[in-house]
């Protein structure tokens, strides 16, 4: 093995309904890899065998955590300790973190003496200013609680900042950036000078842009006038935002844009009706975000809707004139690289990153190990 080098190191990127495993070299092929779209549960050990059968012994496993809570702020190095820690941010994201522990407990019993690295999608938000952060309400909510935006899709943002700096020939800290993570989740976010200072999710992953299946920001009133004037019970309440509502629950009929973009096409009104409010609460985020900057270098897409749907690409920037956006976008030719999609005359870029989350965890895990 070269100086400087690691070794192969196995990357674990658990969501809310999916699993995906990849073994990356030293220099970012992938040796190996593993898609599941289903969450992951006890049954795990199964792929993760299946793939170490198959690949080089990993030196080290980088987890995506999606919450670190309000004590992990940095990605760090799992001991006993920081597991205790982990279960403690579970409850706040009780969709995301659960499976990711399923993950990470599996694998370290199964390769017991190799590093396993915790990489946060909050990590990217932990300086966020306090007029960005902090919630208008009681003191005991803020201090005895911890209710305050943490922010999340924070591995996207930092893979798609560092690649658009590559992209325009700047360095990621003299950017003035607003990128939308359009996916499953979808959150927007204010980069200023390198650093986020704004972003639409908040205490919890479900707040902000309308997303696949979960509802984005509703009245918090009308929540509550549902569970006293109808006597849905939190756990309703809890179900519904997150598992019925989004693109779904606007068209009754699925929470794919794709699937939504041929419905219109064909005369589906709830379809039509799906793709307009996503946009519009896309326009609105994106517009929200570049308030917090004093000047817009570029707008940046990532995340798989984001990469791969040029209409909606297309429907907010031809509507964010205001902005100083246009449409009039291109659709690459690769779409597997990142690249400029508004045309050479446009006064601010449009970029389009393909989603690097398991790429920039290959690389957060890379430099703990280089720190140690």
């Amino acid at each position: 093995m070269s100086a400087g080098a690691i070794g192969p190191v196995l990357v674990a990127a658990s969501g809310s309904s999916s699993l995906r495993l990849t073994v990356f070299g030293d220099d970012g092929q992938v040796l190996a890899e593993h898609h599941s779209t289903s969450a992951p549960g006890e049954e795990v050990s199964g792929p993760l065998r299946h793939l170490l059968a198959r690949t080089p012994r990993p030196t080290a496993v980088g987890h995506r955590i999606v919450h670190g809570g309000p004590g992990l702020r940095s990605h760090v190095l799992v001991d006993d300790g920081i597991r205790a820690a982990l279960r403690e941010a579970a409850d706040l994201a009780p969709l995301h973190v659960p499976p990711a522990l399923t993950v990470l407990d599996t694998a370290r019993n199964l390769l017991p003496g190799v590093p396993h690295a915790a990489c946060f999608d909050t990590v990217f938000h932990a300086g966020l200013p306090a007029a960005a952060r902090e919630y208008a309400v009681p003191a005991t909510w803020r201090e005895g609680y911890g209710i305050r935006r943490y922010g999340f899709h924070g591995l996207s943002y930092a893979w798609a900042l560092a690649r658009t700096a590559e992209l325009l020939g700047q360095r990621p800290e003299r950017l003035h950036l607003v990128i939308a993570h359009l996916g499953g989740g979808c959150s927007a976010c204010a980069v200023r000078n390198g650093t986020s200072v704004d972003t639409t999710m908040g205490f919890t992953p479900l707040e902000g842009l309308v997303m696949s299946h979960r509802s984005g920001s509703v009245d918090p009133g009308a929540l509550t006038w549902m569970q006293t004037r109808h006597r849905l019970s939190a756990d309703d309440i809890e179900d519904a935002l997150n598992h019925r509502s989004g693109l779904l629950g606007l068209s009754g009929t699925s929470d794919d844009t794709r699937d939504l973009v041929r419905s219109r096409a064909a005369g589906d009104e709830r379809a039509a009706l799906a793709l307009d409010v996503f946009t519009h609460h896309c326009r609105r985020g994106i517009a929200a975000m570049a308030a917090s900057l004093d000047r817009l270098d570029a707008l940046v897409f990532t995340g798989e809707i984001g990469e791969d749907q040029p209409e909606v690409r297309e429907e907010v920037c031809s509507r964010l004139t205001a902005l100083g956006l246009t449409g009039g976008l291109r659709t690459p030719d690769d779409a597997s690289r990142p690249a400029i999609v508004s045309g050479p005359g446009a006064d601010i870029p449009v970029v389009m990153v393909p989603t690097g989350e398991a790429r920039q965890i290959d690389h957060e895990t890379r430099a703990l190990l280089r720190g140690r």
